[in-house]
């Protein structure tokens, strides 16, 4: 990036080419460092994640009396103390939403007060969707009008049964990490299923949890456990892998192969996207690694891409890939319609607004909605020309990028720079697979 905030972005003059290995799951990385740190003995991680946000959670860990070693770039040996220790110094989430919320399910149960403090992007993001469920459990916490920073007063708290207005693996994962350390049975509900991730990590370290689904929706239930200290290995992101998967979809004679690629069924309503929009891609070497599914995933140029609507149960699936389908979307046969999105507009960013200002000054048709957009696909090249803001923003950021590899002319990306909160190893990548 050469220590510069922008980047300029020129039309694709050839296709993408090579095989390569995502980086690690960040949502599988947070967690890994947070169960460990429940586990009261010592966990090793391989294949952690570099993103800054996960930095910010091992930070964090440190800070409650962990001690961390890597081996290597991607391998760490966590030594967790038999209690969390009180930390001496605010525990700063820097732009990290996960670690903010999964935290403060686990610190509501200690024994001590902490004080979870974030960047200016994440003082503005809501809290109240876990500080009313916790506080129904007894937590006592103080805010800032249901915003960072949180002061987290530790007690002992008492199980509920919580019906869940959104789905939210944060939330889901919050209440979850209450309940580990809570007597009793905790029950959370959701009307439809969120990523389970803590779901199938706390299965994995032993916890006596239990998911299925009745009359009242889909539950999760988890009693007061130990976790086991056992080594985590972390799938590659699937979220990250989808800027590629559209690169090669969307640039003529491309084809990549792009190996351990997480494919938790929870995470994959992209794959199912790409099934629905006629992309053209392959599962190969399917394995199962710490409980979570694992594949390498082959795609290549996919010249017929039809539009399609996207709502309901998937949505939760794919979340975070929006933006990226979107530019999917904007190369399509006929329109796009993505419904019951709302919860964009609650990300690093208002993702339903920044994205439709960026992508309609660089000449793609989009409608924005409150709960969603509209976009009308066209298989010609997008005008460009112009700069856009990625509202400090890592997913528009690439989503930009991508975008701009079809532009006619070069677009300016601001602050592109806030890609490394996520995906430091991102220009690198690319540029392995296409060099002109």
């Amino acid at each position: 990036m050469n220590n510069l905030n922008d980047i300029t972005v020129k039309k694709a003059i050839k296709g993408l080419k090579g095989t390569f290995t995502i980086p690690p799951d960040k949502s599988v990385s947070h967690r890994s460092l947070i169960f460990g740190a429940l586990t009261g003995g010592k966990v090793k991680i391989n294949n952690f994640s570099h993103g800054e946000d996960c930095r910010a959670t091992l930070k964090i860990i440190k800070n409650l009396g962990c001690e961390v070693s890597f081996l290597d770039e991607r391998t760490l040996i966590l030594n967790a103390p038999k209690e969390l220790k009180s930390p001496l110094e605010v525990l700063d989430c820097g732009n990290s939403g996960t670690s903010m919320r999964l935290l403060s399910g686990m610190l509501a149960a200690q024994n001590f007060k902490s004080i979870l403090v974030g960047d200016n992007s994440l003082s503005k993001r809501p809290m109240k969707r876990i500080i009313e469920p916790l506080s129904l459990m007894g937590a006592k916490i103080k805010s800032n009008d249901f915003k960072a920073p949180l002061e987290i007063f530790g007690t002992k708290l008492s199980p509920i049964e919580y019906h869940s207005p959104i789905a939210s693996a944060q939330v889901k994962s919050c209440l979850l990490l209450a309940g580990v350390n809570t007597q009793g049975t905790t029950t959370i509900y959701e009307n439809i299923l969120s990523r389970n991730h803590s779901e199938k990590m706390f299965k994995y370290l032993e916890a006596e949890i239990e998911t299925g689904k009745d009359n009242k929706g889909y539950y999760t239930k988890i009693k007061k456990s130990q976790l086991a200290p056992k080594d985590i290995n972390i799938v590659g992101d699937i979220s990250s892998a989808a800027f590629f998967m559209v690169m090669a979809a969307i640039i003529p004679d491309s084809e990549i192969i792009i190996k351990n690629v997480g494919i938790n069924p929870t995470r994959t309503g992209i794959l199912d996207i790409f099934d629905k929009m006629n992309v053209n891609y392959t599962i190969l070497d399917k394995k199962i690694i710490s409980n979570e599914e694992s594949a390498d995933i082959k795609i290549s140029y996919s010249p017929h891409i039809e539009g399609c609507e996207i709502s309901g149960e998937i949505i939760p699936r794919l979340i975070d890939e929006l933006p990226i389908i979107a530019v999917l979307a904007a190369r399509a046969n006929g329109q796009t319609i993505v419904k019951d999105a709302q919860d964009l507009r609650n990300k690093e960013s208002d993702r339903i607004s920044a994205l439709s200002q960026g992508l309609k000054k660089i000449g793609i048709d989009m409608e924005e909605k409150q709960d969603g957009f509209i976009i009308n696909g066209s298989q010609k090249d997008f005008s460009g020309g112009k700069e856009v803001q990625t509202y400090l923003d890592h997913r528009l950021a690439m989503s930009f990028f991508t975008a701009g590899l079809l532009c006619k002319n070069s677009i300016n990306i601001k602050d592109f720079i806030w890609v490394n909160t996520s995906f430091p190893e991102f220009l690198p990548i690319f540029n392995t697979i296409y060099s002109t």
